[in-house]
Parts: C-alpha cells; structure tokens; sequence
C-alpha cells in the first residue's frame, strides 16, 4: 500500500524588501512569476499532481500577499489547501507547520521558491525516502550534474570526500520524532550559505576532516544524527533542475528560461478539502 505524504510549503519571505520580489513588482517572492504563473502555483500543483503526496499545507505568505493573488487566494478560501500564518524564521514556521499535522502523518517540507519542482522529483524523493527509513531524509543533488545541466548557476555546495552536494530544499519526515530537528534547524539556518560554519556545529574533528578532504556525505550525517539523537539519510536524487531554487534575480532570470522548455509529466487533480486558519 502507498504512504503518502503530507507536504508542507514554506512561502514566506526571510525579511523585508526580497529583491526577487521588488524586481517583479509583487508583494512577496513566492508570487514572483515565472511565465505566467506564480511560483508558488507551480509548487502546489507539481504535490497536486504527484502520487506520493495526500495534501497540502501553505505556510505564508502574510494574508495580504495572498489576497493579491486570485488564484492562490481562491484554492485558500475554497479549502483546496489549507493556508497558515508564518512565523518569524523559516524554522519557526516549519515546526509549528508540522505541529498541527498528525502524529502519524508523513510529511514533505519543501519551498515555494523551488519553481522547477516536479511530480516524478516528487515521488522519487518520497519513495527513496521511505526506502531510507530513520528519521529524516534530506535530498541532495552532485553539484557536478547541476553544473553540466546549469553552466552559468551557482550553487552552494558542500564539498566532501565523496564528491560535492546541493541542497534541494527536500526534506521528509518519517516519524514524529523528526519533526523536533526543527529545533536544531533554528541554531543553524543562519550558516545556510556558509558550508565550513554549518560543518563547524559538529565539532572541531569533523572541521578537520572537512578541511582535510576526509569527511563523507554518510559519515557527516552519521555525525549529525549523532549529536541530535536521530537517524537521518541523505536521498541522493538525479534531478540536476531539484537544486535550483529563486534564491535572487539571476537564479529568476535562469528558471524562468528553463521553465520555457519545461513540461510536468502529469496534470493536477484536486487534493481534499482542508482547514485553513483565520487571517488576524
């Protein structure tokens, strides 16, 4: 039997005056469009199409942003999807996300910025992830097939011993336990871009091995589930397109010339009725 996901979309932004968003005259980064829709339309209906995923949960943007958006105001207000106040950090906003999900519930988290997302990304991040098991897996891209596809990005990347990895803004959550890295998550969002200080939270030996060139990609997990008494893998993916995300105006300009050629593999259908919270 298929376990589906739960999946839960940050789409607030990390400040004032995003200049992903000033560029494109809207309120908010997640309305910025590419082509003509809103980035984070393509994120819901990318889980709206996937197998792996039940429902999903919209955290941000504020409700204003929302209201200057019809289409993701009308999906709010039908409970198409289920719409919740952001917090104050990413961090903050997922664990309270998740804190209304039930227990048992698997869960997603992703990103309305990940523009490019996909249903067969989708699924194959969920199936490999279940196929994983622990705790928490977190999806990863080499940084040398991002390259190839992408040339003119760049991304952040952790070089390791056996090769060096992207972030996809991919992470699942296979057991309530999981979901208390949110409280981790809050020590280190601000080193997101800053490989060495990120490494640096496990300790002066891993620093070491990581200069050195001697750390893996499982022996850094091995080393992190460690310290905060969780399992969690890393769900290699071969989607060069699942480490891009809007990050600023260049990595805009890039998706919105990939998204041209771009074609979701199946079309949306419609996710139950759902909740949503009262705008303040």
């Amino acid at each position: 039997m298929l376990r589906r996901f739960t999946a839960v979309v940050l789409a607030a932004d990390r400040g004032p005056h995003d200049p992903v968003a000033a560029s494109a005259n809207v309120p908010c980064k997640a309305l910025t469009p590419i082509g003509d829709t809103p980035m984070v339309i393509r994120v819901l209906d990318a889980l709206d199409a996937a197998q792996s995923i039940e429902l999903s949960i919209l955290c941000g943007p504020e409700w204003d942003s929302i209201n200057h958006e019809k289409t993701l105001a009308d999906r709010v207000t039908s409970k198409q999807i289920r719409w919740i106040q952001p917090r104050a950090t990413p961090s903050l906003s997922a664990y309270h996300a998740m804190a209304s999900v039930d227990h048992e519930n698997l869960i997603l988290l992703t990103t309305a910025d990940h523009a490019l997302l996909h249903p067969a990304l989708i699924d194959t991040f969920c199936r490999e992830s279940l196929k994983a098991g622990g705790d928490i897996a977190v999806g990863v891209a080499r940084h040398d097939i991002v390259q190839t596809a992408f040339p003119n990005t760049r991304r952040t990347a952790i070089r390791l011993q056996d090769g060096a990895y992207c972030s996809c803004n991919l992470f699942a959550f296979l057991t309530p336990q999981g979901r208390e890295v949110a409280k981790f998550w809050r020590r280190v969002e601000r080193h997101r871009k800053n490989p060495l200080r990120l490494i640096g939270i496990l300790g002066w030996r891993t620093v070491v091995q990581y200069l050195f060139g001697k750390l893996s990609l499982a022996g850094a997990l091995a080393r992190l589930s460690h310290q905060i008494g969780l399992t969690i893998h890393a769900i290699e993916l071969p989607f060069p397109e699942a480490a891009l995300d809007v990050d600023t105006v260049s990595d805009w300009v890039l998706v919105q010339n990939i998204a041209r050629s771009f074609q979701p593999d199946r079309g949306p259908r419609h996710n139950q009725s759902l909740p949503t919270e009262v705008p303040e």
